[in-house]
């Protein structure tokens, strides 16, 4: 299972993380054209997805993003992808998706949690 955590021990991530559909709000997410994802985490820079469908590092994505009542397309590149689940009948692969430019929804939140730390 993928981590985190580079391999020389520091954090990947650039910025903070939101899970959970308390903490983002995106209801459901498909990664074009209309392949289904399960949202693990997301943030300004970019976001963590499972998907039954491979994803090649290095290719371009975009991702569709649906809240209540605001829908959004994230182009992205994918960073890494590895296998996380084999079943019988069906593969699970985890994307990490780094976004072309920062998602809005998150910027604002991120600006201040720096400025108090």
């Amino acid at each position: 299972m993928e981590s985190d955590v580079a391999r020389d021990g520091g954090e990947r991530r650039v910025g903070s993380r939101h899970e959970g559909p308390e903490g983002h709000g995106i209801q459901s997410m498909q990664v074009r054209p209309g392949r289904r994802a399960l949202l693990i985490n997301i943030g300004a820079g970019g976001a963590l997805i499972e998907t039954g469908h491979r994803l090649l590092p290095g290719a371009s994505v975009d991702l569709v993003l649906e809240r209540s009542h605001y829908r959004a397309t994230v182009r992205g590149r994918v960073l890494r992808c590895a296998v996380v689940r084999l079943q019988s009948a069906s593969i699970c692969y985890r994307g990490a998706i780094g976004f072309d430019r920062s998602l809005p929804w998150f910027v604002e939140h991120e600006d201040i949690t720096q400025q108090v730390v």
